[in-house]
């Protein structure tokens, strides 16, 4: 039987694909264990319980471990870094869960805002949320993360084709407000083209928005996600561990499930609940007469159940649509209108929930240069 140092150099051949060095270097090797004769126990320690590459570990560390002779049995079991953990993976390697510690180090807060099914408004209160919060004097960006729905360029009235900085960097574009934005569209062919894309190819595209954008100074940026809990809500919660997740619902119980099931995903990966918002929560006539045409109380229902606050009840208002198919946010438009008063104070509560400091922090001493360099050239894949 090989001894653990042996074990260790066969580990060395097994890559993490993100970072791009070995898992014993990266120290995320927990344990290597001999119980008896021919069996090798490995235990490796992952970012997030989530991680989308967890399979691969499995596989790499079976395989490394089982071409040594007299090993007839490989146990790979998995647990997660501490938090004081993963910082030192950050200072030494100059790298934040996978992101350059540089990304986003000029961004204060990462909200994602999420919904689980589609049709709820998720798109609109982002849009608007974004519009509020740098009205409110709180610079703001919205990421469009539903890379096949995309909707957050019609929304805010802006489109075109980013410019590359000097850096090589890509420059959102800026909305009516001074609201900034990056999305799909901007980099495809035509505005209503399809995108047929599988989850690497998805994974790529989320991963250039965040650490190839120049982003600026902001103290939101909120990243509109696409409906369910697939490939790219796993890829932001292993790429930003630190960030804050929205949920939207509407009052009635089917959409309130499902956000709810989009909720505590977001928890499995470790992402702090920063609210709820209930979209569509009555309607109000001229004569002043309200009905509840989704229904009444989902909202709190679902914010009393993860025990998060709730941040706003936004009326159905017909400006509030016609304001986001026109690309004209309702809240700057019309702030007073009941749905942007919902909306102001949602954007309230939001700012009462998040801290002021910076979300990735820049590792102070003993780091090493970033193991991959920032993907460059063509800003992103087009698609077929």
């Amino acid at each position: 039987m090989p001894n653990t140092e042996q074990i260790r150099e066969a580990l060395r051949a097994v890559i993490d694909p993100e970072l791009r060095q070995s898992i014993i270097d990266l120290g995320m090797v927990r344990s290597i264990e001999q119980p008896e004769p021919g069996r090798v126990d490995v235990v490796v320690s992952l970012t997030t319980p989530g991680c989308p590459i967890r399979s691969h570990f499995q596989k790499g560390v079976t395989e490394a471990v089982a071409a040594l002779d007299g090993v007839q049995l490989v146990n790979v079991g998995f647990d997660v870094l501490s938090p004081e953990e993963k910082q030192g993976l950050q200072q030494r390697l100059g790298r934040q869960d996978g992101l350059p510690t540089g990304a986003l180090a000029r961004v204060k807060n990462v909200i994602c805002v999420g919904s689980g099914k589609g049709g709820v408004g998720k798109s609109t209160v982002t849009a608007n949320l974004a519009a509020a919060l740098t009205a409110e004097g709180h610079p703001a960006a919205a990421m469009d993360a539903d890379v096949w729905g995309y909707s957050i360029p019609r929304m805010l009235g802006v489109h075109g084709k980013p410019r590359v900085s000097a850096e090589r960097k890509i420059l959102p574009l800026v909305a009516v407000g001074g609201v900034k934005a990056v999305s799909i569209e901007f980099f495809l062919e035509r505005q209503d083209q399809a995108i047929i894309w599988r989850g690497p190819m998805l994974h790529k595209a989320i991963r250039q928005f965040l650490e190839d954008v120049d982003w600026g100074e902001l103290d939101y940026l909120l990243i509109d996600l696409p409906p369910g809990t697939g490939d790219v809500s796993m890829t932001l919660a292993q790429l930003l561990p630190q960030a804050r997740f929205l949920v939207v619902t509407t009052p009635q119980p089917a959409a309130q499930n499902v956000a709810k099931r989009a909720a505590e995903a977001a928890q499995r990966f470790e992402l702090e609940i920063a609210g709820v918002i209930e979209n569509m929560s009555g309607f109000t006539t001229p004569g002043g007469e309200r009905f509840t045409i989704f229904g009444e109380g989902g909202g709190q229902l679902l914010a009393d159940e993860l025990d998060v606050p709730l941040l706003g009840k936004i009326p159905l208002q017909e400006e509030l649509r016609t304001g986001a198919d026109e690309g004209r946010p309702l809240v700057l438009t019309d702030p007073d209108a009941p749905a942007s008063q919902a909306l102001y104070h949602a954007v309230r509560g939001l700012i009462a929930v998040t801290p002021p400091q910076p979300l990735m922090q820049q590792p102070t001493s003993g780091h090493l240069a970033p193991a991959a360099a920032p993907v460059t050239g063509t800003p992103l894949p087009m698609a077929p």
